[in-house]
């Protein structure tokens, strides 16, 4: 029995498992067990929103047991305090843990450089805790300031000074600037009464960018309201002040974000280190001291060839190295051939408030710069990408909602065009009213088809057939091609025609090739296949209507019913009311059945029964 320990449930600790579980699925003689302190993994780039109120709290975090369900992979709480790796042990306060292979990925904390005050005196946005933390502290000072009658601590009360402009600094200085605007609506503040600052000893923020999206992020900054300060060197922080060289800025709310070093078990550890506490590997992302331990994430510290830096402490490097790892850990316990450590990075995004970002994204040698929208686009793609391989449906429909279509003061990039919501008792007279037209259309049908079911009215006649006998069936069929569901255009007694929708010539070709297979006899006449089709055709009609006024299934119904109207629009006989009844249809796919229907009742039942199904928990084919 080989056991795998992977230590710390972040980006690389989560990917390195999975990768694990899946190689070694149905190896019996190999256990996979991860180690963290938390019960979640938290999605560290998305912090910002969570501290500047754009997303709920848990939107940041994902049950670990929800993400290894019915996967070999055994969660552990517990925090490690040390590291045996002669005995190959790791021990807490209260147990300790055998491996043969480990995978070292605690990640980073927050560094301070030493500088006085800076630790004690200071926010960090490092944890979910620290998110939250920010966010009730923001609250608090513009509710206490609200009340403040003193001018002085009144302002430094509102000032608020982000140390640090990477990306988690100008992410976190962008969000609060639209975090002040819904504040200072409630609270009656004058927004010029609110200082944001950015500062940084850097001579520019964003450094790693090119300079012409850094002067695009400096200026949408200045637009938001934003105070930039570079070329400062920070002394010292104070609990109500920072000193930034000669100059002190008064602000109650200090946040650091100017640097990070590894964890403070990997600065312990006895292995060969460089950098800020980052563990030296090998091109196997090996420890240079010990062959079976493994390091992946903000913890390696490897210089690819032909570089002349270390990889980059982002998500992407614990992408890659992930399954590395997992690979060569797989060859080691198969005795196959490892692989070696040759990541090619894809760019960086950062977005500066929900509406606008920046982007250097492409190929490595080929970079493309995004601003704006299209910079936003590439952030939420990539970051659904990853949620699609961690926890698949469940976290991305999740994540769009709260991204896209539960958002407040229209705080994301489509604005509030998706977003806005009425109470759904306001379509239930819609849904019992389209419900009873599909269902009356089917009812006055039925008794045709019982009387005989060999009389085909609901598909055009073969090509084949004549003029004169194809008259005289439109005309004998009249009434039953005027609904809304038969045929396009029919000879009436009083000699009108009614006229079609227009269909496409290809997709006219594409029906006629169909219905020549599958409905049409080489003389002309129907196939039993044509029989069957109306059959359905006319059930589907009165069931899916029954379902729509009954309000059960309704989302799926109001499908149906707008699959239903393309199909009679494809075969050329969909007059032009067809139109209100497919806009009617996508009107109450919303949720329309959950006011005044059984849905209301049926739905959470159902939910509650399919998630208990392994299948669906191991592929996450539900919503919270």
């Amino acid at each position: 029995m080989k056991k795998i320990v992977l230590l710390g449930g972040g980006y690389g600790g989560v990917l390195t498992a999975k990768k694990l579980a899946k190689k070694f699925k149905k190896n019996t003689e190999v256990e996979i067990q991860l180690i963290d302190r938390n019960p979640y993994h938290t999605l560290l780039t998305e912090l910002h929103e969570v501290a500047a109120n754009r997303t709920p709290e848990d939107a940041v975090k994902i049950d670990l047991k929800k993400i290894f369900a019915n996967q070999k992979v055994d969660i552990v709480l517990d925090e490690i305090k040390n590291i045996d790796f002669e005995a190959k042990q790791l021990s807490s306060d209260t147990a300790t843990y055998d491996y043969d292979y480990l995978v070292i990925g605690t990640g980073s904390k927050p560094t301070f450089f030493g500088i006085p005050g800076a630790e004690e005196n200071t926010f960090t946005l490092w944890s979910h805790e620290d998110a939250v933390r920010l966010k009730k502290q923001i609250r608090n000072m513009f509710t206490e300031a609200a009340r403040e009658s003193d001018p002085i601590i009144r302002k430094t009360k509102l000032s608020f000074v982000v140390v640090g402009a990477g990306f988690t600094g100008v992410e976190l200085i962008g969000e609060m600037a639209e975090y002040r605007d819904e504040l200072c609506k409630e609270f009656y503040i004058d927004q010029q009464d609110v200082r944001l600052v950015v500062a940084d000893m850097a001579s520019k923020i964003l450094p790693i960018l090119p300079d012409k999206l850094i002067a695009k992020s400096e200026k949408y900054l200045r637009k938001i309201g934003v105070e930039i300060i570079t070329n400062a060197k920070i002394t010292g922080v104070d609990p109500a002040a920072v000193k930034l060289g000669d100059m002190e800025v008064a602000a109650s709310t200090i946040v650091w974000t100017a640097g990070v070093e590894g964890s403070d078990i990997v600065g312990s550890l006895d292995v060969k280190q460089q950098g800020r506490k980052r563990i030296e590997t090998n091109d196997k992302l090996q420890s240079l001291d010990h062959e079976n331990v493994y390091v992946v994430g903000d913890n390696i510290f490897f210089i690819p060839e032909g570089e002349t830096r270390p990889v980059p402490q982002m998500v992407e490097n614990a992408e890659h190295a992930a399954p590395l790892i997992a690979h060569n850990i797989h060859a080691d316990v198969m005795g196959t051939a490892k692989k070696s450590y040759k990541p090619a990075f894809h760019g960086t995004m950062v977005s500066i408030g929900s509406r606008y970002g920046v982007a250097n994204v492409g190929l490595p040698n080929k970079m493309f710069m995004l601003t704006g929208f299209m910079a936003m686009l590439s952030k939420h793609f990539i970051n659904l990408f990853y949620l699609s391989t961690v926890a698949g449906f469940n976290k991305v429909w999740s994540y769009m909602m709260h991204e896209f279509f539960h958002v407040e003061n229209r705080r994301s990039f489509l604005g509030g065009h998706f977003s806005k919501r009425s109470p759904n008792f306001w379509i239930v007279p819609l849904r019992l009213f389209v419900g009873f037209m599909w269902f009356k259309e089917g009812w006055n049908k039925i008794g045709k088809i019982i009387e005989d079911p060999s009389r085909i009215f609901l598909i055009p006649p073969s090509p084949v057939t004549d003029a004169t006998s194809a008259a005289s069936e439109a005309v004998t069929n009249v009434a039953e091609v005027v609904d809304a569901q038969t045929a396009a255009s029919a000879v009436a007694s009083t000699g009108e025609t009614l006229t079609a929708l227009p269909v496409p010539g290809f997709i006219t070709s594409i029906m006629n090739t169909f219905m020549d297979i599958f409905f049409y006899t080489s003389d002309g006449g129907y196939t039993v296949l044509a029989e069957i089709f109306q059959i359905a055709m006319v059930l589907a009609e009165i069931t899916f209507g029954a379902l729509l006024m009954l309000g059960l299934f309704t989302a799926f119904s109001s499908i149906a019913t707008i699959g239903m109207g393309v199909m009679i629009w494809t075969s050329g006989m969909a007059p032009y009311e067809m139109l209100w009844y497919v806009s009617a249809a996508i009107a109450t796919i919303g949720g329309s059945g959950s006011v005044f229907g059984l849905d209301y009742y049926v739905l959470p039942w159902l939910k509650k029964q399919w998630k208990r199904i392994p299948l669906v928990r191991r592929w996450y084919l539900f919503t919270d």
